[in-house]
Order: C-alpha cells, then sequence, then structure tokens
C-alpha cells in the first residue's frame, strides 16, 4: 500500500537517509539512543518500589504501578494510608490467603529510600590489629644516670646488665632543652610541661620524653621522673586492617599480611570476624522480635578489644561491624549504589536519563520552530523587518540567562516546565540565524522566481518551495542541539538551579559526588551515562552532517 503524498519521500531525501543508513556507527548510535529513551519511558516497569500487579485474597487484580490502593483496599484493616508492599509480600497470612504480587526487575523507586535492614546483611567487618604502644616511667638523678626504669620492657630488650647500669643520654639522643628542662627541676626552680622528641642509639626506638609541670618544693629534689611514650607505635605502617565480607575467611585486602601472622593469632582473628557476624545476626533477630512484639527495637551488642601478643609484642585486636550509612557502595539487589539519602542510583539514573531526553527533545523542537520562523520572516520579508528583528534579537540577546533563570525560580518556584520554558526563550536565537542565511541566499533562485510569477502566495513559497531546502543546516543542527540541552540541565542541576528536589537528575548526583568524593559510584555511574548519552547524539549528528553533505569528502565507518 503506497504511502500518503504528505508522508512520501522525494528522492533526494531517500538518498540521504540510505547514505546515513550506510553509517553503521551514526546508524547504531540512533538505535540506541531510541531504546535508552524507550526504556526510561518505561521507567516505571523497570525500577519502582510498588510492584507491577497484586492478587489479593479475595481474587481481585491490582495494577498499583498505575493507581494508587490505600491499605484498607488490600488488607481491610480501615488504614487510608498507602500500604507497605514489601512488608505485605512477606506476610505468611497473605500468602496463605492465596495473595501474590508481581515486581519489576529492580525494587527501588527513584525517591524511595532503601529500609537498613536490606543492607544489613552485606556490611563488612573492619578488622584491625595495632601495637599497643611502649609507656615507660624512668627516675634519673642530675648526671642523667637511670635509677630506675618501670616499664622499659615493653620499649625493648633490657641491655645485658640492666637498666640501671647506664645512662639515659646512653639510650637516646637527648636534646638540649630536655637536659635544661631537668637542671631546671634539679635546682628547684618552676617549669611548665614540656615534651621532647628523641631519637634512639643501639637498636632503641625513637621515643617521646614528656616531663610534667613543676612546682618549687622546700627541699630540692634529688631525682626528676621522665614518661617514656614510644614514639612510633602507632604509625599508620604497623596498624594492619582488613575487612571480611559476611561468611568468608579471606579479606578483601591484604590477604598476605593475614597469612604471614602466626597461626594461633590468625585463628584468633578469624574467630572474633565469625563471632561478629554471628552477635550481628542475633541482634538482627532479637531487633525484629522485639518490633513486632513491643513496637521497639534491640540495640547490636558491643564488640571489646582483645590483647594478644605477637613476636613479643602486645597488641590490640578489635573488630566491628561497619554501619549503615549513606551513600552506601554497590551490593547486590542495589548493583549501582545508593546516594547520600539512601535512594537506589540506578533507578535515579533510569528516571534521570527520561528526564534529560524529554527536556533536551522539547527544547529543540521548539527551538527548531520559533527560530525557523523568525528566521524566514527576516530573511524572505528582508527590509525593515528584517533590520528590526536583528536588533530586537541582539537587544534579547544581551539579556543575562542565569539571572532569568534564578528570577523566575524565585517568583514561580523551579520546576521543568519553568526551566524549559526560560531556555527557549533564549536558545531559537542560533537557529534563526542559520534560517534567515538560507532564506536570504535562496529568495532569489530561479525557482523562487518561477513560483511569484505564477502568483503563489509568499508563505505558501516559503513552505513549499524555499524551506524544504533551507533544512539541511537545520536537520545537521538537530542532534548538536539536543547535546547542548541535555548538557545544560545537568549543569544546572549541578549548580542548584535546575529542577528541585527530589526529582532524578544526573546533574543532582554529581553534585552529591561532590560533597561524598569517597563514593565513587556517584562519580562513575551518573558521568558515564551523562557521557554515553551525549557520545551517541554526537555519533548521529556526525552521520546527518555526512549524509546531507554534497561533497562527501570524508566518511564515518
Amino acid at each position: 500500500m503506497p504511502l500518503p503524498q504528505f508522508l512520501s519521500l522525494n528522492p533526494v531525501a531517500r538518498k540521504r537517509l540510505r547514505r546515513f543508513r550506510q553509517l553503521r556507527r551514526a546508524w547504531l548510535s540512533l538505535w540506541l539512543l531510541a531504546g535508552l529513551y524507550a526504556v526510561s519511558l518505561c521507567a516505571e516497569l523497570v525500577a519502582n518500589d510498588v510492584p507491577l500487579l497484586v492478587r489479593t485474597g479475595d481474587g481481585r487484580l491490582l495494577l498499583p504501578v498505575f493507581a494508587h490502593y490505600s491499605s484498607d483496599e488490600l488488607t481491610g484493616d480501615g488504614s487510608p494510608l498507602a500500604p507497605d508492599y514489601r512488608a505485605l509480600d512477606a506476610s505468611p497470612a497473605f500468602a496463605a490467603a492465596g495473595g501474590w504480587m508481581l515486581w519489576p526487575p529492580f525494587r527501588s523507586g527513584p525517591n524511595s529510600q532503601v529500609p537498613s535492614e536490606e543492607l544489613a546483611p552485606y556490611r563488612r567487618a573492619q578488622v584491625r590489629l595495632t601495637p599497643v604502644p611502649g609507656v615507660a616511667t624512668a627516675a634519673i638523678d642530675d648526671h642523667l644516670a637511670i635509677l630506675s626504669l618501670d616499664g622499659g620492657d615493653s620499649l625493648m630488650t633490657p641491655p645485658p646488665h640492666g637498666w640501671t647500669a647506664h645512662r639515659l643520654d646512653d639510650l637516646w639522643s637527648l636534646p638540649d632543652d630536655l637536659r635544661q628542662a631537668v637542671a631546671t627541676r634539679l635546682d628547684n626552680q618552676p617549669a611548665p610541661e614540656a615534651e621532647f622528641a628523641c631519637a634512639g642509639r643501639d637498636g632503641a626506638p625513637d621515643v617521646t620524653i614528656r616531663l610534667l609541670a613543676f612546682r618549687p618544693r622546700r627541699r630540692p629534689p634529688s631525682r626528676v621522673i621522665l614518661k617514656l611514650l614510644e614514639a612510633d607505635a602507632t604509625r599508620s605502617a604497623r596498624v594492619l586492617a582488613w575487612r571480611f565480607r559476611r561468611g568468608e575467611d579471606t579479606p578483601e585486602h591484604g590477604a598476605d599480611t593475614l597469612a604471614a601472622l602466626p597461626p594461633p593469632v590468625r585463628d584468633q582473628v578469624l574467630a572474633a570476624v565469625r563471632d561478629t557476624f554471628a552477635d550481628s545476626q542475633s541482634a538482627a533477630e532479637e531487633t525484629v522480635a522485639g518490633s513486632r512484639r513491643y513496637g521497639g527495637s534491640a540495640e547490636q551488642p558491643a564488640h571489646g578489644a582483645t590483647t594478644l601478643e605477637i613476636a613479643g609484642r602486645p597488641h590490640t585486636l578489635s573488630c566491628e561491624l561497619e554501619r549503615v550509612e549513606h551513600p552506601f557502595r554497590p551490593v547486590p539487589g542495589h548493583r549501582l549504589g545508593l546516594d547520600d539519602a539512601g535512594r537506589d542510583v540506578l533507578a535515579r539514573i533510569l528516571y534521570g536519563l527520561r528526564t534529560s531526553l524529554t527536556f533536551g527533545l522539547v527544547l529543540v523542537i521548539s527551538s527548531m520552530m520559533f527560530g525557523t520562523l523568525f528566521g524566514c520572516l527576516q530573511g524572505y520579508l528582508g527590509g525593515c523587518v528584517d533590520l528590526l528583528g536583528q536588533r530586537a534579537i541582539e537587544i534579547w540577546s544581551a539579556l543575562p540567562f542565569l539571572y532569568i533563570v534564578i528570577l523566575m525560580g524565585s517568583l514561580f518556584g523551579t520546576g521543568f516546565w519553568l526551566l524549559l520554558v526560560c531556555y527557549a526563550l533564549f536558545n531559537w536565537i542560533g537557529v534563526s540565524y542559520y534560517m534567515r542565511a538560507e532564506m536570504l541566499r535562496l529568495r532569489r533562485q530561479p525557482f523562487v522566481e518561477a513560483a511569484r510569477c505564477l502568483g503563489l502566495p509568499w508563505w505558501l513559497i516559503v513552505l513549499r518551495h524555499i524551506l524544504p531546502n533551507a533544512l539541511v543546516p537545520l536537520v545537521t543542527f538537530v542532534p548538536f542541539s539536543l547535546v547542548g540541552a541535555i548538557g545544560s540541565l545537568a549543569g544546572l542541576d549541578y549548580l542548584g538551579f535546575g529542577l528541585p528536589p527530589p526529582t532524578p537528575s544526573l546533574g543532582q548526583l554529581l553534585q552529591q559526588a561532590q560533597v561524598q568524593r569517597e563514593a565513587w559510584w556517584l562519580i562513575a555511574y551518573p558521568s558515564g551515562a551523562l557521557f554515553v548519552v551525549m557520545l551517541l547524539c554526537v555519533f548521529i549528528g556526525e552521520g546527518v552532517r555526512e549524509a546531507f553533505d554534497p561533497r562527501r569528502q570524508s566518511r564515518i565507518r
């Protein structure tokens, strides 16, 4: 069946379409972009926190994804509020009554917070094995001879002849300020609290020597008490840390350092990890039971530190579960992670793509329409219309766009349609320049003069003869205008002048990534989605430009 005349393509248009289809990269990009937009338009059927279909106990079929139902309509409890579909689906009474639910592939909506109970099984255990810093108390005389050294074994192996056979400066390099501070105290002069870093000698570790504040006494003291603290005991290089997942005895990182530990110590570390996960499981069960029985919650028991020895050195073993804090990393069921409000990033990206592509397409279509209209009027009529129109466009384009967006947002509130109107008021100017130039070039062509001689009205000449020949720059301009519109919306959302929260937006996710810099998934996935969409648009634009170029100086493969 042949197509109607207004839908049929002329030979030139068919040739350009055939040439575009031969450019495989552009043709594939067009289908991929169309597929992404189609999936985003059906986002409620892909990612949603309400089921697609519900069969109640009395045999009724409900569609919560398309209509709102109260809890009373599903369970008959008399509540007008929205039901908790997750809890209802997990209820044995609902299943026993013959009810069931059909869920979308991803059970998270763009604005719904993921429950902490759903993330609790994926928490990791953080294990730290920290050396206990050596602390000793020394008493010295006016010749810096060591009279006693309590706790010196925690610093180093005692010398062969004992501590009292050595002077303090035999084991550590003492700064002059320390010697002066000791002399001041022995002279019974007031002295403030002081602290000195001293390097070790002959295998002695570096220490920090601390002297307490001194007040004069009736009799001058015969000794000075010092406190020696091991300087490098708490350095991160000597602290061993691992992260374990539930049910695994191999850490995510540092398996070689764990294997290098003595077997008894390694067994203690793994036992502490298993006990931590077991206690968290029992605490979670008590929490659920307490919530059901009393409407309260049970707290998770705290885990203390254990002291053990490695090569004669005391170490502190601590093991604790990470907290469920947002943003949360990617886990099964939420493969792209959660944002700072506990919302699924995949759902936010999917709905945000729909918003961005819809905004871009509507803006490009409206800009093309208004730009074509004003450009045709200026270029074909010319004279005073062209002159006054150009001056008006120059004045209008000089207005600060961002200030207008802020002003309109403060007056009427930010929203999708307000942003679209503000952008459309300025985005058509560039298109009008192209159309004006094409009209000025084509209006003196012989076929236009022939149409005038036939007595056709000017508007019909523009629509049927000039405009089809002037659409070449307009069509090639569309994909790149779409890139600019999507990027502009993401930029405004990133700056905080775009769509109001909690509207899903790629720019808003990137704004979160600026604050939550440790959440790499907030940087990688939204920026990756934005990059892919813009790249597809650029490939399509290159293909259209190549297909409409009569010279065809280059080919896109």
